[in-house]
């Protein structure tokens, strides 16, 4: 049954509800799709899961995009309604026959709905009968061949004789199966019953049927017996010329440590390392520049340069007719090429392929009944399109302004918390140390907590990178519980008067459950302000997998109903990539968290601002 269907304008002007339903929706999907799905490019998805406050649903929509319209429905997910897309496509085709900008009001269309929604019941109808009248023939053809098969299988069973053939028959039926590629368990029975014959003084005289060569099986046991024998006659006739042992080299004379851990509270002689932070000048996060002004000057001179290969493919004078004519609707087939070569392109600037696809998918239900206009081709309707889009998927949704939150934070007298958080050798020590460096220079009193209790000389990269700063550093060790650690940083800030933590914690694989516990156990006991994913612009697919299980992992163990995911992401190594700028599209589309520092050298002024404008250029370059 569906809970709710209503009909409203781009601009977010409802136009009709269905009266009939009246159904109070349990918190707010309809917003939520909006924000989450349509207004973040995720149009091209085929539905949308929706799960808050105790209710589960199931929202369908199409677009009518030369009016600017949007049909929704939702219903009970529990529900699978099959009527529901042709319910909405008969929907969208009637309305726009009555459709007229100046109305507001459209309770005339209540009886078309009622005779649309039973013709599209109707036809579910019809289609659930056809699919159960073909499922029972054929049941009927997978039971026969299972009789055929079992008889088949007795009938093998029963043409042996003797026990030597009995043994065939069940190796040859072995055979089979792994010929069909169903199990593997039949190779090692059938070696292992051959070695226990030979072992007996009895030979396999059976038919060699099948994928097995007994011959070759033959000389794979044989070797194996010989090299069995050799090992035996090592142990038992060992050669005092060839053995050599190795002496253990001492040292020195003192008792090894129980533990490495060089862990000095104290600082210990390594405090003579003089401050350098003064030396290092300016950091580049004030600047607003990301690439250099050559790429920007490059990208004017290529801007007729990218349709080129579309005029190829659809001819020089279908699209010179179209440009100048004008096509009254775009449809599919119209956008598929250009769409193409636009995925094409964004997979070689090293975007997931899968968000490539997604995102073609919802500029192409963006574009398709639109009109084209004349002097207009369809391959820079396309290119515009997809500028549009990803412009809005990069801009972030929410103010990422640090510094504001920092003193918003210290108005309420209490510490502001950040955690990194990320893989292995991503560079999560030397990037807190920028963003620490950032903000001293801003006036900024900064505590960093070692709570890297797991990598051996973790401890001691972050005391260097607090002594080179000289800002105070919490530490306890290794072998300690990383969330026990922030916590007592985050306390002796607040009696310090510190205005920003950062946490360093561990680099784990995505998969690693116990270290990804220990993680979520430490955001949740002690509640940041900021998760930040730190993550490599070098890698494309592997991105989508991390944040993603990341994410996942944090909901998943977390003992809080409402658990801290990952807030944003700080993209490290950009200087290494060149145009292949494709992971910071890839991690925003999936986390939807914005990049809010891009990590580009290995001084502590090198840490920049993402320009989101000259991302989506290179992207489309």
């Amino acid at each position: 049954m569906l809970e709710q269907l209503l009909i409203f304008t781009r601009g977010g002007l409802i136009l009709w509800t269905c009266k009939e339903l009246g159904n109070a929706l349990k918190g707010s999907p309809i917003d939520t799709l909006i924000r989450s799905c349509l207004l973040e490019e995720r149009s091209g998805l085929a539905s949308f899961n929706y799960d808050s406050a105790g209710a589960a649903y199931t929202l369908k929509w199409t677009f009518h995009n030369e009016l600017g319209l949007v049909f929704v429905a939702v219903y009970q997910r529990i529900l699978h309604l099959l009527y529901v897309d042709d319910l909405l496509a008969m929907m969208k085709q009637s309305f726009s026959e009555i459709y007229d900008p100046k109305r507001t009001d459209y309770s005339d269309f209540d009886e078309m709905f009622r005779q649309l929604r039973k013709e599209a019941e109707a036809r579910a109808e019809e289609l659930k009968k056809s699919k159960q009248v073909t499922k029972p023939m054929n049941n009927l053809k997978k039971q026969g061949g299972q009789l055929q098969k079992g008889g088949f299988e007795r009938g093998s069973n029963r043409s042996g004789g003797g026990s030597a053939n009995d043994d065939g028959d069940s190796d040859n039926m072995r055979g089979r199966k792994l010929e069909n590629g169903h199990s593997n368990v039949g190779n090692v029975e059938i070696e292992e019953s051959r070695v226990t014959g030979v072992a007996n003084g009895k030979e396999n005289t059976s038919s060699n049927i099948g994928a097995f060569d007994v011959s070759k099986l033959q000389k794979l046991r044989n070797k194996g017996g010989k090299k069995t024998d050799t090992v035996v006659s090592k142990g038992s006739n060992p050669d005092p010329k060839k053995k050599i042992t190795k002496k253990n080299r001492v040292w020195d004379d003192s008792p090894p440590e129980s533990k490495l851990d060089f862990t000095d509270p104290a600082g210990g002689n390594g405090s003579n390392i003089e401050v350098e932070a003064a030396d290092h000048g300016e950091s580049m996060m004030d600047k607003e520049e990301v690439f250099s002004s050559d790429s920007e000057s490059e990208e004017d001179e290529e801007v007729g340069k990218h349709n080129k290969p579309d005029a190829k493919k659809t001819g020089w004078f279908s699209s010179m007719f179209q440009s100048i004519a004008g096509k009254a609707n775009l449809d599919k087939a119209d956008l598929e090429p250009a769409l193409k070569a636009l995925k094409d392109r964004l997979m070689t600037k090293n975007v997931a392929e899968e968000i490539a696809e997604k995102l073609c998918e919802s500029v192409a239900a963006s574009l398709e009944g639109k009109k084209l206009a004349s002097f207009t081709r369809i391959s820079s309707i396309v290119q515009a399109a997809m500028e549009e889009a990803l412009v809005r998927i990069l801009t972030p949704r929410r103010s990422i302004d640090i510094l504001r939150d920092v003193h918003a934070a210290k108005e309420q007298r209490k510490p502001y918390v950040v955690v990194f958080v990320g893989v292995n050798g991503v560079g999560k020590s030397t990037n807190l140390a920028k963003v620490a460096y950032w903000l001293l220079q801003h006036k900024v009193s900064v505590m960093m907590a070692a709570c890297d209790t797991f990598r051996s000389g973790a401890v001691e990269q972050l005391r260097t990178h607090a002594r080179r700063l000289q800002v105070p550093i919490f530490e306890k060790g290794y072998e300690k519980d990383p969330a026990i650690v922030a916590k007592e940083a985050i306390q002796e800030a607040t009696r310090n008067g510190s205005d920003v933590v950062l946490v360093d914690t561990a680099g784990r694989m995505q998969d690693n459950e116990p270290l990804m516990r220990a993680l979520s156990k430490l955001i949740y006991l002690n509640n940041p302000d900021l998760v930040l994913f730190v993550g490599e612009a070098l890698v494309g697919n592997d991105a989508v997998d991390q944040l993603s299980k990341f994410n996942q992992k944090l909901a998943d163990l977390s003992s809080s109903p409402n658990p801290q995911l990952i807030d944003g992401i700080l993209l490290t190594k950009f200087d290494t990539i060149d145009d292949k700028v494709g992971a910071a599209l890839s991690m925003v589309y999936v986390s939807g968290a914005p990049v809010m520092f891009v990590g580009c050298g290995q001084s502590y002024t090198d840490l920049k601002k993402l320009n989101v404008k000259s991302i989506v250029k290179t992207l489309l370059k």
